[in-house]
């Protein structure tokens, strides 16, 4: 259910991103006006994994100028999860994160949203402390945080992004 609202909600955000670009400027921004015409060709590319082991899922996929992320849990190289709790397993997450968007031209800079979803919500001031220092404190993603009954490999924290391409 979890993933299934996150998704419907991603869908939303390109919905409304695919609105006309007729601003004073010619840029999309948030005065845009919504097109009631058919919707534009997507570009969409799905990205390989460049390391690690192989799952059945693209680490990132490229659409309509966004890189978005699928979850990243605290996994090492071997796609094991890294001992020692919510700060090493966050800081491997978001090291992961920070490792897709770099190899595919983007940065945490470019980082407008992100979706946190924890096995014990109690461990939420844990894990922001860790998850703060990946971003400038002038422009932080806007980011949802929920509790779930079971990430994958039982890990203790999963972190999904989208990311503005440069």
């Amino acid at each position: 259910m979890i993933r299934s609202c996150a998704a419907f909600g991603i869908v939303l955000f390109f919905a409304a991103c695919s609105a006309s670009s007729d601003t004073a400027s010619g840029k999309p921004g948030v005065d845009a006006k919504l097109s009631t015409g058919a919707a534009p060709a997507r570009e969409i590319s799905y990205i390989k994994a460049t390391s690690g082991p192989v799952r059945p899922f693209s680490p990132a996929v490229r659409a309509n100028g966004f890189l978005i992320l699928s979850g990243q849990i605290g996994t090492d190289s071997a796609g094991v999860v890294v001992t020692g709790g919510i700060v090493p397993e966050t800081r491997q997450a978001m090291e992961n994160i920070k490792h897709v968007l770099e190899q595919n031209g983007s940065s945490m800079d470019q980082v407008v949203k992100c979706t946190v979803f924890m096995a014990d919500m109690k461990e939420w001031s844990t894990m922001n402390e860790v998850y703060v220092t990946f971003f400038n404190e002038a422009r932080r993603p806007a980011r949802s945080a929920m509790g779930a009954t079971g990430l994958a490999l039982n890990a203790r924290v999963e972190i999904e992004c989208l990311a503005a391409e440069k």
